[in-house]
């Protein structure tokens, strides 16, 4: 036989096919521990929802649009959408930590039954709609039907997360499963609805799986270990304030869990493409070769990816950090303080999860893409590859 036919040759459908029933049967028993836990934990009370009053007796919101502005005392006249008989109202000047007012601001305003107004707070419809539309847009336009299925499932997973997890944290749900479930859910919807039906998508699965597994455990035990409760944010005072028994210390656990998919999720569906690559342009080397080759880029994924966490929380953080540095506190007080041991705790549970999970991902992409696999043409929509071919070779005389 010709050697230009080979790797079509040596690619053995029966392995191709156990391939195949290994991961279906791998991922199946993954779905169906994540809906028994789904089941385990799931909302029964919605009394929550809607439960908090925004005004109260008497006052009611309305949309007030700017048209003058006192430069001394900083109040607005202000025009009440549906009022404008009524002419202008004075409007006084917002609170302290807001931006002054411009004529043409639109302004949800507390509206009393005196008819006077109180400031609540700037309308941003119009520029958070522009900027989702240009993003949806763009991504749409580089990424095609891959950017139309991230989309999709960036959609779906919200929905998981709000007509799920919420509620189910609200009633009392274990934090650990609830976290568990809604990342092991939201993962499937996501990277098949991105990536299309098939074994790279689901080595990206495994492997995220893998390191949101390690990343779980460990905010278990470091949440437990450093008594994180949760207390000391303005939005966990609400909650404890609210009348509801929400586990705040659960609240931490759940959300540590939940931060770790996105990053993770980056780094796993990369290594397994670059294995996927890399097996494709040199179909003959071994698993454990494509291994190591695939760790290499493994590890400037790991090393640009750990600070990226870094700065993102540091980013979050940053008012809280510059709150803090007024205060007279030696550097390890302030690093283990509450305020602080959360986003330290955070950052550093996500990072050991991501770094255990590129070898993890590395190698299932090792195993599964097989030693003589060949490029294959992508479901999403994508150019197909070109399949690689060996180089010719002369032909040297047998000895006689």
């Amino acid at each position: 036989m010709g050697a230009g036919h080979s790797h079509g040759l040596e690619r053995a459908p029966q392995a191709s096919e156990r391939t195949t029933i290994i991961l279906s049967s791998i991922v199946g028993a993954v779905l169906f521990l994540t809906v028994l836990g789904a089941m385990a934990v799931w909302p029964t009370d919605w009394s929550f929802m809607r439960s908090v009053p925004t005004t109260y007796e008497g006052a009611t919101w309305v949309s007030v649009e700017v048209v003058d502005v006192d430069p001394t005392s900083e109040a607005a006249q202000v025009v009440v959408d549906g009022q404008e008989d009524a002419g202008a109202q004075e409007l006084a000047a917002p609170a302290l930590g807001t931006s002054a007012y411009e004529v043409g601001d639109h302004i949800r305003a507390l509206q009393l039954d005196t008819g006077e107004l109180i400031f609540g707070d700037f309308e941003r419809d119009g520029p958070l709609l522009l900027l989702l539309v240009v993003y949806v847009l763009l991504v749409v336009a580089i990424a095609w039907w891959r950017g139309i299925g991230a989309l999709l499932g960036l959609v779906a997973a919200f929905g998981i997360i709000i007509f799920f997890t919420v509620p189910a944290l609200f009633g009392g749900a274990d934090p650990l499963i609830t976290g568990l479930v809604t990342g092991s859910g939201a993962l499937a919807v996501l990277l098949y609805l991105a990536h299309g039906f098939n074994a790279r998508t689901t080595t990206a699965y495994l492997g995220t799986l893998a390191g949101l597994t390690i990343t779980a455990l460990l905010a278990w035990w470091a949440v437990d270990a450093s008594r994180l409760t949760g207390l000391w944010s303005e939005e966990g005072s609400h909650l404890e304030l609210s009348g509801r028994s929400v586990d705040l210390q659960g609240l931490v656990l759940c959300g540590i869990i939940i931060a770790g998919l996105g990053v993770l999720n980056d780094v796993t569906v990369t290594q397994a493409s670059a294995i996927w690559e890399l097996r494709a342009a040199r179909p003959e080397i071994s698993r454990w070769n494509l291994f190591q080759r695939g760790m290499r880029i493994g590890r400037d994924h790991i090393a640009s990816t750990v600070y990226t966490i870094a700065f993102a929380y540091v980013g979050a953080a940053l008012p809280t950090i510059m709150l803090i540095s007024l205060y007279d506190a030696s550097l390890g007080t302030t690093l283990t303080g509450a305020e602080i041991a959360e986003e330290v705790v955070r950052t550093l549970v996500s990072s050991i999860g991501l770094v255990l999970a590129v070898p993890l991902t590395t190698g299932i992409g090792a195993l599964v893409v097989g030693q003589h696999a060949i490029a294959e043409e992508d479901v999403m929509g994508d150019e197909p590859r070109d399949e690689p071919r060996d180089e010719p070779r002369s032909e040297s005389p047998e000895p006689a």
